[in-house]
């Protein structure tokens, strides 16, 4: 615990004063801004989602026990036994001024992984040579839990239902005549249930163990809010321990172990559709604690006409908040009901929206835009953004519903789909999905094409709109072996991956796992779409438009001299001159461009490629276009372009046009929607949309109503997410001269939000040119 008279120093409140909820807010804002240091001295830079774990500096006594010669732990059976040791003594962390226990302090040591006779390396040389570095085998998570199932339960009733099934679907002994491979099945559902009832006793006692100490700590304290706060804390995960929650705080802590045990456990992160979850226990707790003002059906707004809460509510967001501090796992507000004739918002939505905003840490919150969302939801979390600088993301069903159906889904259930990760959703508890740890190189089958058609240049004869022709033909075919060697992996993934590394957390939010005695990956659930990314493709397009105009209809450049300035990198002051006129063509998002021609052509042959054949076991695979912060990673394997990137450099953001795409080197947001719209793979995968602008020009694009429409139009077009950063220009240029002038500056990178000196220089500077280019 971290010491509560250093907290009541912090606010600066009178000794023995209970803390205004904004107060407790206040230090908890402040230790997450301490932690972060202390993670960045302890390990550098982390150029991905902020996570809510605690730094540790003391010794856990924890060993891993292997089941196999290499020393890995891999099975379910073994998988569990190891998390619950690790449970058992793991750290008890309760922040005095927080309404929740717990914290995690880092993942399950030496535990998962694949046994090393079932690692793919016969594909190995083909991720290679195709830059394939996110391969998507072996992936962990990135599928959505309806939450509902542990509201319901709790512990005590996840535990009663695993035995349940286990005697159903174990018998108690094996006949003699059983065949090997039946006794087989028999002793891996065995084992399944085995691990699945040791991570449920493993978390139980680590409550049990936060129980204890609460007690101990309350007992020696002598601030009368911190031992009041401290007690309740224990009494509430006393009952929790056994029995599902029955209050919003109750809700809130069981939120809190499990998003705690899902991070420890590589790192999950979806939670779900929150204010739907909460909005019952919420409603229960209002109609007892103020009965009077219980909302009707219309009204949904907390706020008073002074625009504050009342003390409830005030109350509720604390809870709230201590959630957001445990961990920045993935949720969404607001959303179409499945019949599309409601929308979801409710005061809970509102109250997680100030939550975000009063707390200021990384949060990753989605606002579901639909054409019947509540208006005064989009405002709010618009004022905020343009109050904080980053906020919520906007997840736009007018792309995502319609296209997710396009799948064979009943467009009902398309519409529950909920994003629960960075740039994806996901259908709570009954979908394995895959999401987001995909990302196919779009730009290494370019260069191998045009390597084939340069290096076989003929001497005479043929015309160079039919060796443009014959670029296209090679790229669909490296394009087809790329995608092809993915799905390779994917079917690789599904026949190995239960048996290696079980789904164990997740599978006791699933619809099936349980009831049947199987993994999610392994017939556990009833729906199966993976999900392949492309990077790059702005690249691809611009290089294909540059060719087509200064090559083909120009003859300002040869194809045997665009082979000699690629291969030399533009050397020299002539290499210079050419890449800068190759540059200078009307680029993919200036609209109507040869190169917007491109895009959407090569969005459509990679959309046709991936979706049109399952893999060879039999599962879809659905297209998206999306590249997280891997453009560095993966412009460093490549040489230059013809669109003028050097060799090295990071490649195209998602489906964003370049920065300086607009003539002069600007940017204008209505180009950037436009061509973000018409690129989307149309399955229900996304293709996000990225906005950056400086605070001051937001004002004069036209502010708050400005960015209101440019959300609404994106998802009338199809689009399928809004990521937007409201900076000042000169603040983001100081934050990345000296990170520690603005310590608790956040951006949204991507789909997720990270306080900004966290990221390493190169990372930083992806987000500070988007901002310059753009303004």
């Amino acid at each position: 615990m971290v010491s509560a008279n250093d907290v009541v120093n912090v606010n600066n409140r009178p000794a023995q004063a209970t803390p205004t909820y904004q107060q407790r807010i206040d230090a908890i804002h402040k230790t997450k801004i301490e932690h972060t240091d202390l993670k960045l001295k302890k390990r550098g830079y982390f150029d991905i989602d902020d996570h809510g774990y605690i730094p540790w500096s003391e010794p856990i006594p924890f060993k891993a026990k292997p089941n196999h010669p290499a020393g890995g732990c891999h099975g379910a059976k073994c998988i569990g036994e190891n998390f619950r040791a690790w449970l058992e003594v793991h750290p008890v962390y309760i922040h005095p001024m927080s309404a929740l226990a717990g914290a995690w302090v880092g993942y399950v040591p030496g535990v998962g992984g694949w046994r090393p006779e079932d690692r793919p390396q016969h594909l190995r040389p083909l991720h290679k040579e195709y830059n394939i570095i996110y391969t998507g085998i072996g992936g962990m998570n990135h599928l959505g839990p309806d939450m509902k199932i542990g509201l319901d339960l709790g512990w005590g009733g996840l535990l009663k239902k695993i035995r349940y099934y286990r005697e159903l679907n174990v018998p108690a002994k094996t006949s003699q005549t059983s065949q090997v491979s039946e006794t087989c099945e028999v002793c891996e559902v065995a084992d399944f249930y085995d691990g699945e009832e040791n991570l449920v006793l493993g978390v139980q006692a680590w409550i049990r163990n936060h129980v204890v100490k609460a007690r101990e700590w309350a007992a020696a304290e002598t601030d009368p809010f911190v031992r009041d706060n401290l007690l309740t804390i224990a009494d509430m995960n006393e009952w929790l321990v056994e029995n599902p929650p029955r209050t919003l705080r109750e809700a809130c802590q069981f939120l809190a172990w499990f998003q705690s045990i899902d991070r420890m456990w590589a790192a999950g992160g979806g939670l779900g559709q929150l204010d739907e979850l909460l909005r019952p226990f919420y409603e229960a707790d209002r109609a007892k604690r103020v009965p009077q003002s219980l909302p009707g059906a219309d009204d949904v707004s907390p706020y008073t006409a002074s625009g504050s809460l009342d003390e409830f509510d005030e109350e509720v967001v604390w809870y709230i908040a201590s959630l957001l501090f445990n961990d920045t796992h993935y949720s969404q507000i607001g959303g179409p009901t499945p019949d599309g004739n409601r929308d979801l918002t409710s005061r809970m939505s509102f109250l997680i929206l100030e939550a975000v905003h009063r707390l200021r840490i990384p949060a990753n919150l989605a606002v579901r835009v639909h054409d019947k969302l509540n208006p005064a939801l989009l405002r709010k979390a618009i004022e905020y953004l343009f109050m904080d600088g980053t906020g919520a993301s906007y997840s736009c069903s007018g792309g995502l519903d319609k296209g997710y159906a396009h799948n064979g889904v009943p467009i009902q259930l398309a519409r529950m789909r909920a994003k629960v990760g960075c740039n994806w959703t996901a259908l709570p508890g009954i979908e394995y999905c895959l999401q987001d740890v995909t990302r196919m190189c779009m730009v290494s089958p370019f260069l191998h094409a045009i390597d084939d058609v340069t290096k076989n240049l003929p001497a005479a004869g043929e015309a160079p709109a039919e060796l443009l022709e014959a670029l296209w033909q090679r790229y669909i075919h490296h394009l087809g072996t790329a995608v092809d060697i993915i799905k390779q992996g994917f079917a690789w993934h599904m026949d190995h991956h239960a048996h290696n590394s079980t789904e164990i957390v997740l599978n006791l939010f699933c619809h099936g796992p349980i009831e049947r005695g199987l993994d999610v990956v392994a017939g556990g659930v009833d729906i199966y779409h993976l999900t392949c990314d492309g990077v790059g493709l702005p690249t691809v397009a611009d290089s294909f438009a540059a060719i087509e105009q200064r090559v083909v209809k120009e003859k300002r450049l040869t194809w045997e001299a665009l082979a000699g300035h690629l291969a030399d990198d533009y050397a020299g002051p002539e290499g210079e001159k050419v890449r800068l006129m190759l540059q200078s063509i009307p680029r993919y998002g200036t609209g109507n461009s040869r190169a917007d021609w491109w895009a959407k052509r090569v969005s459509e042959t990679f959309t046709h490629l991936v979706r049109s054949t399952p893999t060879s076991n039999g599962f879809t695979v659905i297209p998206g276009l999306f590249s997280h912060g891997i453009v560095g990673m993966l412009g460093k394997q490549l040489g230059a372009t013809p669109n003028g990137r050097h060799a090295g450099a990071p490649i195209a953001h998602s489906a964003d046009p370049d920065p300086g795409f607009m003539p002069g080197g600007g940017s204008s947001p209505t180009a950037k929607s436009n061509a973000v719209a018409s690129v989307q793979p149309g399955w229900g995968n996304s293709a996000p949309l990225q906005i950056d602008f400086d605070k001051h020009l937001a004002v004069e694009y036209g502010g708050i109503e400005a960015v209101e429409a440019m959300i609404k139009a994106h998802n009338a077009q199809g689009g399928t997410l809004v990521n937007i950063n409201v900076i000042s220009k000169q603040q983001i240029l100081e934050a990345h001269a000296d990170p520690n002038k603005y310590p608790d500056l956040v951006v949204r990178v991507t789909g997720y939000s990270a306080f900004f000196k966290t990221l390493s220089p190169e990372y930083r500077q992806q987000v500070v040119d988007r901002i310059l280019a753009e303004n």
